[in-house]
């Protein structure tokens, strides 16, 4: 038997490891960019939950999961789906490959029932039946379902009394009596309408039995089970309410076997624009919680107790969840704490995705707890007067700072873009005619597939969640049988052409090699070029006589609006969070340096800068091309700006995160002609190019401000109104005494904690001398 196990755990294993390589692929295709935020909290063994929210992308957010801890950890990650979905061939195929746990849901296998019902007017848990058979159709533990006028609410079946009678365990939509209320309004409107009842559905009752087991013997294993405790995906800016699964998984499970330690994970995933090809993405993992000893016991008492115990792992769980994602009441609020956001400035840092995803939550928090105080409410009216002013002008928030004057400049700049836009067109072309039958098929059968799951919900707004999933299985499945079409084209032209046997075999071959690479040249060329053209519409404004009135209106707007919340976040920010910081220094969303070259002990996977997430021909060609061929970034060694003769500012940086709602990668961002530097300025590092480089410029007195950062202790000086400590250059300082390299941690941890550093330093560093010039004798 272990040999036969084993023999079965191996291909599982090879399975898996293949069908995450096929779809880290399609991932990256997909998504412009993908970050991982707090990956080190994953435990590295042991059983492990992840509970993942809020479930936006239906079947790509198992996916960004599973790659994200098996990059970090080489983790396999066992997802639970459900069992309808398993017998889809395309979806089943890959979620076998994967090991997935079919949950066999009785919603799924819902069928009409004869007849039609009501709720007793005297007992909310008594159904009345008209022209129903009650005795043949239902049985106790089974389910009744109402349709979707009242929010397709389901109760369980206690009792069939008699063929028009049953009553259910609990009253519809729960104990609350908002479900009842809801059900008796809807009655009176179908008796004036000369109907008798509800239509209706009975759902079978279904043993998870067999799925439980599955998901015991994985964790007991010391394996990794992920769920979404949503139940299904949505639209929706809020969380749904939690199932109870995670918590009989976990409580289960150590109840089952007292060696079991089941870590819990939670997971929050944000997407920008989600539904949207080259969109933007950040998984963010939360710190891993223990199952309280307590609530196992009382697990095992059953009843009440078992009860009470899966609530309140609950209620951790949903608290946990709380920490890792973005949760607004409405889109309204959603989208102007984001704007707010977007004008707020940290000084001297560039923004990673991790710490936009940061901001935003922040922002959510500290609005939704001061919403009702005067400057707040000020606040919200001039942010959403800038908003409006920004999108009459058809621009951008990023791109306001960027705005300038009608000028021979701004001509010539335009004229510039307008042929660079023609340039990535005429390359981008032939890939995006070759593929253009697959981005309409996708777009087509998506939105065909999004209306068929809004007509299904009660909780989609506008089943944006299925968007994105139905694009890439019509593109996976398009692809291959598109490319074969052409590759049948090709030769067949080549037949009839009457070309020598060799090249009729290999034409087909090399229409399939070459194929993918034409169409990932187009997504390149085409998505600088989309940035190119997104860049167009400030310099067409700028242009337009009269609207330079209205620029500098927006712009000194921009400015007031912005100090108007620093100087909000500023007095509130301090009763909200302990963590605080007056100086509006951000802390890296990675605490790692930029991942030039080999992992190592500094260097994690998800350490990625910015200029090294998007300075190579690879990620955005644009960037590439702008600082090794044409020379007009701060990176190259010379360059000028094409018009005004001095070296930009702000150009060999990744696309900026604050515009990422708004489809960003402008090309602003990339090539920013329109703020000067000065000439003299030194070339800065690679390794300085990343989000905290500015900081990080301060601290080493290479900042353009001529002064050196001190960290300090004595608060904010009066001259210093950014919060920030300076002290002149001319001020110099001892360096302290540095430890060499290869010292043994053994040796370091044997230190008498009460010697001098200096003295102790200075040993170390001896002993280590010696021991060299002993092995070179």
């Amino acid at each position: 038997m272990p040999a036969s196990k084993a023999a079965l755990v191996v291909p599982q294993d090879l399975l898996y490891e293949l069908a995450l390589a096929l779809w880290k692929t399609v991932v990256n295709i997909f998504f412009r960019e993908i970050r991982p935020r707090g990956a080190f909290h994953i435990p590295r063994d042991g059983p492990v939950i992840f509970v993942a929210a809020p479930h936006h992308n239906q079947f790509l957010d198992p996916l960004l999961l599973s790659l994200q801890v098996h990059r970090e950890t080489r983790r396999k990650v066992q997802f639970l789906i459900a069992a309808k979905s398993m017998k889809r061939k395309v979806i089943g195929f890959f979620a076998r490959m994967m090991a997935s746990i079919p949950v066999v849901r009785a919603a799924d296998d819902a069928k009409p029932g004869k007849g039609h019902v009501i709720i007793s007017d005297d007992d909310p848990c008594l159904v009345i039946g008209f022209d129903t058979r009650f005795t043949e159709e239902f049985a106790p533990q089974m389910q009744i379902m109402l349709p979707k006028s009242v929010n397709f609410a389901v109760a369980e079946v206690a009792e069939v009394i008699s063929d028009t009678e049953l009553r259910i365990k609990k009253e519809f939509g729960g104990e609350s009596g908002k479900g009842t209320a809801r059900i008796r309004e809807k009655t009176k409107e179908l008796q004036t309408q000369g109907k008798q009842g509800f239509d209706f559905k009975k759902l079978p009752h279904v043993d998870q039995k067999e799925m439980y087991h599955h998901v015991y013997q994985c964790l007991t294993e010391g394996g990794c089970i992920a769920i979404f405790p949503e139940g299904g995906s949505h639209d929706r800016t809020d969380l749904l309410p939690l199932k109870a699964g995670v918590s009989l998984m976990a409580l289960g499970a150590m109840a089952n076997d007292p060696h079991v330690k089941v870590k819990i994970v939670p997971v929050g995933l944000s997407y920008f624009h989600p539904h949207r090809f080259r969109s933007r993405a950040v998984v963010e993992f939360g710190t891993a919680l223990d199952v309280p000893a307590e609530l196992v016991e009382m697990f095992k008492e059953g009843g009440a107790q078992k009860r009470e115990a899966v609530g309140k792992l609950l209620d951790y769980v949903y608290d946990a969840l709380k920490t890792v994602t973005i949760r607004a009441p409405d889109y309204e609020t959603l989208m102007l704490c984001q704007a707010a956001r977007r004008l707020y400035k940290t000084p001297g840092q560039h923004l990673t995705l991790g710490q936009v995803v940061d901001l935003n939550r922040r922002f959510l928090e500290g609005y939704l707890h001061f919403k009702d105080e005067p400057k707040v409410q000020k606040l919200r009216n001039d942010v959403l007067k800038y908003n409006r002013m920004v999108r009459d002008l058809g621009l951008r928030d990023h791109q306001v700072p960027h705005a300038q004057k009608a000028s021979w400049k701004a001509l010539g700049l335009l004229l510039y873009r307008l042929g660079l836009l023609f340039v990535w067109t005429m390359l981008a072309l032939p890939g995006v005619i070759l593929n253009g039958p697959i981005f309409l098929a996708a777009s087509i059968t998506s939105r065909k597939k999004a209306k068929e799951a809004l007509a299904a919900s009660t909780v989609k707004i506008a089943a944006r969640d299925v968007l994105a999933t139905w694009k890439v299985l019509i593109s996976l499945g398009m692809t291959p049988l598109l490319y074969g079409f052409y590759a049948f084209l090709a030769t067949m032209t080549v037949i009839r052409a009457g070309a020598p046997l060799e090249l009729k075999i290999w034409t087909p071959i090399l229409v399939m090699v070459t194929l993918p690479f034409v169409a990932y040249a187009a997504l390149k060329f085409g998505e600088a070029g989309m940035d190119v053209l997104k860049s167009l519409r400030p310099l067409v404004v700028a242009l337009i006589p009269g609207q330079s009135r209205s620029l500098d209106q927006l712009k000194a707007m921009r400015v007031e609006v912005s100090n108007q919340l620093a100087d909000v976040i500023r007095e509130f920010g301090p009763k909200l969070y302990e963590d605080f910081d007056a100086n509006r220094i951000m802390v890296p969303s990675a605490s790692v340096p930029p991942s030039t070259g080999e992992p190592g002990i500094w260097r994690r996977k998800s350490g990625t800068g910015g200029v090294d997430a998007q300075g190579n021909l690879l990620v955005h060609p644009m960037t590439w091309l702008d600082e090794r061929l044409f020379g007009w970034s701060r990176s190259a060694s010379r360059g000028t700006s094409a018009w005004s003769g001095t070296r930009s500012q702000d150009i060999s940086r990744a696309p900026s995160p604050d515009a990422s709602e708004d489809e960003t990668g402008d090309y602003d961002n990339v090539l920013g002609y329109l703020e000067g530097r000065s000439a003299q300025s030194p070339r800065p590092g690679r390794s300085h190019q990343s989000s905290y480089a500015d900081i990080q410029r301060l601290r080493n007195g290479t900042g353009d401000h001529g002064v050196k950062f001190a960290v300090t202790s004595t608060g904010t000086e009066a001259n210093d109104p950014e919060g920030l400590q300076f002290r002149q250059r001319g001020n110099s300082r001892t360096r302290k005494s540095s430890l060499s390299d290869m010292v043994p941690v053994e040796r370091i941890g044997a230190l008498d904690r009460n010697e001098n550093f200096r003295e102790a330093t200075d040993d170390l560093n001896h002993e280590l001398e010696e021991q060299k010039g002993h092995k070179d004798e």
